[in-house]
């Protein structure tokens, strides 16, 4: 994928993870502790966190078409490389948000039907919260590096500390 409306993809999708990402693990801690957040929200997490899975290698294609197209750098392999670990944040984040999902849909199954994941068992309950803690504090810190590396090689050398002479909206003639 080369662009979207004259801009580069990557520069567009990228913000959808930025924002999505964090949003699921956000989610996924929230389901995994309160029951009535489960129940309203482990379904649409789970659908969110697979369509992150997802977006994630059309983001990092987007930015390997932009890489070709930039000069390089040695913060833009930085970059890259850890843009690359945005998949091994983003699937741990899918799988367990399908895991609570999955243990909330058992927890509502009819007396006597076979579950497979402990619905109700306190201890794996407390297993799955230390999971999504960890889970989901890796996923905001990999994400936060990877956005952070992506602005130093976006913005590093190309900007100016103090003000132009011209103010915004002010050109010559105006």
């Amino acid at each position: 994928m080369g662009t979207i409306n004259g801009l580069p993809a990557h520069i567009l999708l990228v913000h959808a993870i930025v924002v999505l990402l964090p949003l699921a693990a956000l989610l996924l801690v929230l389901t995994a502790i309160s029951p009535s957040l489960r129940r309203r929200l482990a379904g649409p997490n789970a659908i969110l966190s697979v369509l992150v899975v997802a977006l994630v290698p059309v983001t990092t294609s987007a930015g390997e078409w932009l890489e070709h197209r930039v000069t390089d750098s040695a913060l833009l392999r930085d970059h890259t490389e850890l843009g690359d670990t945005a998949i091994w944040a983003a699937i741990p984040v899918a799988l367990l948000a399908l895991v609570i999902w999955w243990r909330q849909r058992e927890a509502g199954a009819a007396a006597g039907q076979r579950t497979y994941l402990a619905a109700g068992s306190a201890a794996i309950t407390k297993i799955v919260i230390a999971l999504a803690v960890i889970i989901a504090g890796f996923a905001v810190y990999d994400t936060y590096r990877i956005g952070d590396s992506g602005a130093k090689a976006s913005w590093t050398g190309n900007f100016s500390s103090t003000p132009s002479q011209e103010g915004p909206g002010q050109r010559d003639g105006d």
